[in-house]
């Protein structure tokens, strides 16, 4: 019988930290219904409205991602993309994050490390990609709302 010493490595926790952390994130995103105005679907944490929407009109660049991850956890894809497709992009990062973490944590094999390593190799198109599509979610959005109007 292993001890819980050897069982519990280093690569093994931090893949339970981010199964952890990743799945509250989809389970909560599950758990929401999804805002039929495409934004304010985290009102129902008990937060409060987009206070950048409010004061100026304007959506944050994370305006409806919450409503896309219900959305896109609720099977509707389409609908999600349709209401921010930087969205549908966290959140496919997100279930990989996930499931690469829980085959990590179940059977170690260096994935996450290897992961980074390409991160940190290609760090300059990650960066400019995930600020593409920040900035091209962010300004669909604005499209959407009518803001160009």
């Amino acid at each position: 019988m292993r001890n819980a010493r050897s069982f519990w490595s280093t690569e093994r926790a931090i893949a339970f930290a981010i199964v952890a952390f990743c799945g509250a994130v989809l389970l909560v995103g599950w758990w929401l219904e999804p805002d039929a105005a495409g934004v304010g679907t985290h009102r129902q944490l008990g937060l409060g409205r987009c206070s950048v929407l409010s004061a100026t009109g304007w959506p944050c660049p994370m305006c409806g991602m919450t409503t896309t991850f219900a959305l896109g956890l609720d099977g509707r894809l389409l609908a999600a993309w349709l209401n921010q497709p930087f969205g549908v992009v966290l959140l496919t990062g997100t279930v990989s994050t996930f499931l690469v973490a829980l085959c990590e944590f179940v059977r170690p094999a260096a994935r996450l490390t290897r992961g980074w390593g390409w991160v940190e190799r290609h760090d300059t198109l990650v960066a400019a990609g995930l600020l593409f599509g920040l900035t091209f979610g962010w300004l669909y959005k604005c499209w959407m709302l009518g803001v160009f109007s």
